[in-house]
C-alpha cells in the first residue's frame, strides 16, 4: 500500500483509465481493488499516511470516479436481481427476506465451525479486518440522507453498532479485541496486501454505495441483507473457534452479533429499507440492487476461501505476518 500513499496527488486520471481499460475483470482486479480501497480510506481517515487535504484533491477525486464507474458497472452486470415488490414495507420486507433465505451457497460458517484448522481460522480473521475494523462506517453514511422513519430505524441500529454509548463494546473495537487475542495485528490496513481482490470488493462495493448519495437506496438494501445473514453465521463462528481452542476474548465479538443482529434484521427489512421504498418509491430499484450485490460479492469472498482450502491452499495472497 505504501507505494500508493506515496503517490497520491500526482494529478492524473490517464493511469487510472489505461487501467480500466486493460483489466480483464475490475471485480477481481488486485490492483484496481487495492486502489479504490485506498482512495475510500481517505474519506474514512483510516491511514494516517494520508493528508486530510487530499480527501478532497480533485485529481484523486477524479481518479476515484474513474475506477468506481467501472466497479458499480461491473456488479450491475453480475449482480442478479430479483424481480421487484411493490413498494411497501411489507412487500420489501417479504422480498428481502426471501431474497436473503434462498442463499444455498456453500457455509464458511459452518466449515469453520466443524473443520477448519486454527491456521484457516487466523486466515478467515484476516480476511474480516478489511471490512470489521471500521464496522458500521459504510452505512452511516447514509445517516444524515434520511429523513423520518428511515433515518430513526437506521440510527437504532447503528447506536448498537457503535456500543450504545460504551465504548468498549463498539463492535469495531470488540473485533480490535478479538484479533489481537488471536495473535493478529489490529492496526487497520495491516492485511490489505495479503487479501485477495474479492475481499477487497466487499468493503469496496458498501463504501462506494455509502460515499455516493446517488446510490443512497443500494446502501441501504446492502445493510439490510447484511443484518438479515449475520446472525446464524455469528453463531458458527464463535462455535468453531471456541472448538479451536480461542477463549472469550475472541469469541465476544461473535457472541454478540448472535442476539443483536436478529433484532436488527426486523428493523432493517421493514423499518428501514421497507419505509425508504414507500416513502421514496423511485429508490426501490437500487434497495433491491444492493441487497443482491451483499449476497453477491460476500458470497464470492466465502468461496474463494472455501476453494482455496479445500485445495490445500492459503486464501491469502500471500502468507499473513501472525
Amino acid at each position: 500500500m505504501q507505494h500508493l500513499v506515496d503517490g497520491v496527488g500526482t494529478g492524473h486520471t490517464a493511469l487510472a483509465d489505461e487501467a480500466v481499460s486493460a483489466s480483464v475483470d475490475v471485480e477481481h482486479d488486485d490492483d484496481l481493488q487495492l486502489a479504490l480501497f485506498c482512495l475510500y480510506a481517505s474519506s474514512y481517515g483510516s491511514v494516517p499516511a494520508f493528508r486530510a487535504e487530499l480527501e478532497w484533491d480533485p485529481a484523486l477525486i477524479a481518479t476515484r470516479r474513474v475506477i468506481e464507474n467501472a466497479f458499480e458497472a461491473a456488479l450491475r452486470r453480475s449482480v442478479p436481481v430479483p424481480q421487484l415488490p411493490a413498494p411497501t414495507m411489507d412487500a420489501v420486507a417479504r422480498a428481502l427476506f426471501a431474497l436473503t433465505g434462498a442463499d444455498a451457497g456453500p457455509s464458511l460458517s459452518r466449515h469453520l465451525a466443524r473443520r477448519a484448522s486454527l491456521e484457516q481460522a487466523h486466515e478467515f480473521l484476516v480476511h474480516r479486518t478489511i471490512y470489521t475494523l471500521r464496522e458500521a462506517d459504510p452505512h452511516s453514511w447514509a445517516i444524515p440522507r434520511l429523513s423520518g422513519r428511515p433515518k430513526a430505524a437506521l440510527v437504532e441500529i447503528q447506536s448498537d453498532e457503535y456500543g450504545g454509548g460504551r465504548p468498549e463494546r463498539v463492535h469495531a473495537e470488540m473485533f480490535a479485541r478479538a484479533v489481537r487475542s488471536a495473535g493478529l495485528s489490529d492496526a487497520y490496513g495491516a492485511y490489505v496486501d495479503d487479501v485477495p481482490a474479492v475481499t477487497l470488493a466487499s468493503h469496496n462495493a458498501m463504501s462506494m454505495f455509502g460515499l455516493n448519495r446517488r446510490l443512497l437506496g443500494a446502501i441501504v438494501g446492502h445493510l439490510a441483507a447484511f443484518e438479515m445473514t449475520s446472525s446464524i453465521p455469528n453463531r458458527l463462528y464463535a462455535e468453531g473457534l471456541r472448538r479451536l481452542g480461542l477463549g472469550d476474548d475472541v469469541c465476544a465479538y461473535f457472541d454478540e452479533h448472535v442476539e443483536a443482529d436478529a433484532v436488527h434484521e426486523q428493523i432493517a427489512g421493514r423499518d428501514l429499507a421497507g419505509a425508504l421504498a414507500e416513502d421514496r418509491p423511485e429508490l426501490l430499484a437500487d434497495i433491491v440492487f444492493g441487497a443482491a450485490a451483499c449476497l453477491e460479492v460476500d458470497g464470492r469472498v466465502g468461496r474463494h476461501i472455501l476453494d482455496a482450502w479445500e485445495r490445500g491452499a492459503s486464501s491469502l495472497r500471500a502468507e499473513a505476518g501472525r
